[in-house]
């Protein structure tokens, strides 16, 4: 994906866009948890150990945290991105567990230029992470808005 820069026009409902992958520690997990959400799963082996994970465990917000990052330096962070109105759903369906490795894909679902702001349009998405195994441990729906493409001969 680098040196490619996204604008509004490079999406289309149906695209699946293959992001990269990150793997995840036990001293990033604790860390993470400690500061942001200290559950005893998230940062005490013993608890962990007792509850029904069976050990450490990753917060939904780090899964959550770990795949913006991914899709930041894959798409994001070379795009016209004008940010987000929003969320619709996050699901945390298996836990991420210490080395674990999430790949994550960019599903776009629906995508829509804005009628009275011609410079700008609306992408809708579907963000996947999976482990390892080939599992889905989340999954986040959202939207976005980016730039439109610039004339041919305008400042980028």
């Amino acid at each position: 994906m680098s040196g490619r820069r996204w604008y509004f026009e490079d999406f289309f409902p149906g695209q699946e866009i293959e992001l990269g992958t990150r793997t995840v520690t036990e001293q990033e997990i604790i860390e993470f948890a400690a500061d942001f959400d200290p559950q005893p799963f998230h940062v005490d082996h013993d608890a962990a150990g007792k509850s029904i994970f069976g050990g450490v465990i990753a917060s939904g917000w780090h899964t959550c945290s770990m795949m913006m990052r991914i899709v930041v330096d894959s798409v994001l962070g070379n795009s016209s991105s004008m940010g987000s109105p929003g969320l619709e759903k996050v699901r945390w369906i298996l836990p991420v567990r210490p080395n674990d490795t999430l790949s994550v894909r960019y599903i776009t679902t629906q995508v829509k230029a804005s009628g009275s702001k011609p410079d700008r349009g609306v992408v809708w998405s579907t963000w996947e992470a999976r482990n390892e195994k080939g599992e889905l441990v989340c999954t986040i729906e959202g939207m976005g808005m980016y730039g439109r493409r610039p004339n041919e001969g305008a400042d980028a």
